[in-house]
C-alpha cells in the first residue's frame, strides 16, 4: 500500500535541508527526483548526492516564482520521464524584517520583508502547484504535498509574516484538493504537512543560546509539546511518502499536523 517506486516526483526548494531531507527519502523509496532550487551550487550537489544514493535525478536552477521558468522544467521532465506524479512544495523561509524580536510590535515591521516573505511561501507554492498540476490534471492522477507549519494553527509571537503566508497555504491546499477532484480527477489529491518544533538554520539562534543551552523560547515550545523534544528533520518523511502512496487514496484536502502533540495541547 505504501509502495511509491517508479514514480516522478519535483521537490521546489530541493536544495536546502528540508527539500533534501525529502528527496534523499523518496529516491530512497525508488522515487525519480527533479529538485528545483535557485540556488545554483546546492542544485548541483543534491543531484550529485541522489544520484551517489543509487537513483535517478536532475536538477533545475529555477525560481518558484517564475511561471516560465516552471514550464520549461515541467517540460524537460516530462521528456525525460514522462510524467509527474508527485509534487513536494518545500521552498520557503522567512526574512530577519517580517520576524519581530522581542522589544518590537507590529509596527516596527519592515512591510518590504512582509511582502517579500508572503511572496516566497505563498505564490511559491501556488506557481508550481499550478504549472505540475496541470500535468497531473493532463495524467489523471497525482499528488501535491505542501509543507505549512504550527505557525497556522494559532497566534505564535514574532513570525507575523510567516504565518501569515503559510495560512494562506492552508486554504489554497483545500481549495486545489476540491478543484482537482471535481474538475479533473479523483486521483488527483492535493494535501499539506504542519511540521511542528524543528532545529533548523532558519530557527537556530530564537531557539538555541550561543552556549548550546535551549532559549527561554525554546522551553516555552517543549512545555507545550507533549513528547516533550524538538522533532527530527527526518520525521517528516514517513507522512510525505504515506501521502504519495496509494495508502492515502482518501485522502485529500488535509493539513497533517507532524508536531509530537503541540497542536493538541492547551498547555494545562
Amino acid at each position: 500500500m505504501f509502495e511509491i517506486k517508479g514514480k516522478v516526483a519535483v521537490v521546489t526548494g530541493g536544495g536546502g535541508v528540508l527539500g533534501g531531507s525529502i528527496a534523499r527519502s523518496l529516491i530512497n523509496a525508488g522515487v525519480k527526483v527533479a529538485v528545483l532550487d535557485i540556488r545554483e551550487e546546492n542544485v548541483n550537489n543534491r543531484v550529485k548526492e541522489l544520484e551517489e544514493l543509487g537513483g535517478e535525478a536532475i536538477g533545475f536552477v529555477s525560481s518558484v516564482l517564475s511561471m516560465d521558468e516552471l514550464k520549461q522544467a515541467r517540460e524537460t521532465i516530462i521528456n525525460k520521464w514522462g510524467k509527474v506524479d508527485i509534487l513536494v512544495n518545500a521552498a520557503g523561509g522567512n526574512l530577519p524584517g517580517a520576524t519581530l524580536t522581542e522589544q518590537q510590535t507590529v509596527f516596527d515591521m519592515k512591510i518590504e520583508d512582509f511582502e517579500k516573505v508572503n511572496n516566497l511561501n505563498m505564490n511559491g507554492t501556488v506557481y508550481p502547484s499550478l504549472v505540475f498540476g496541470e500535468a497531473m490534471s493532463e495524467q489523471g492522477e497525482g499528488s501535491i504535498i505542501t509543507i505549512s507549519s504550527m505557525a497556522t494553527y494559532s497566534a505564535i509571537t514574532r513570525v507575523l509574516g510567516y504565518s501569515v503566508a503559510k495560512t494562506g497555504i492552508n486554504i489554497f491546499t483545500q481549495w486545489m484538493a476540491m478543484e482537482m477532484a471535481t474538475k479533473f480527477s479523483e486521483k488527483i489529491r492535493v494535501n499539506a504537512i504542519a511540521p511542528g518544533f524543528f532545529i533548523g538554520d532558519q530557527n537556530r539562534n530564537v531557539l538555541i543560546n550561543p552556549d548550546g543551552s535551549y532559549t527561554e523560547r525554546s522551553e516555552k515550545v517543549l512545555a507545550r509539546t507533549p513528547m516533550g523534544r524538538f522533532g527530527d528533520i527526518k520525521e517528516l518523511n514517513g507522512a510525505v511518502q504515506f501521502l504519495c502512496s496509494d495508502a492515502a487514496s482518501f485522502i485529500t484536502g488535509v493539513i497533517l499536523p507532524v508536531d509530537g502533540g503541540f497542536s493538541s495541547f492547551s498547555g494545562v
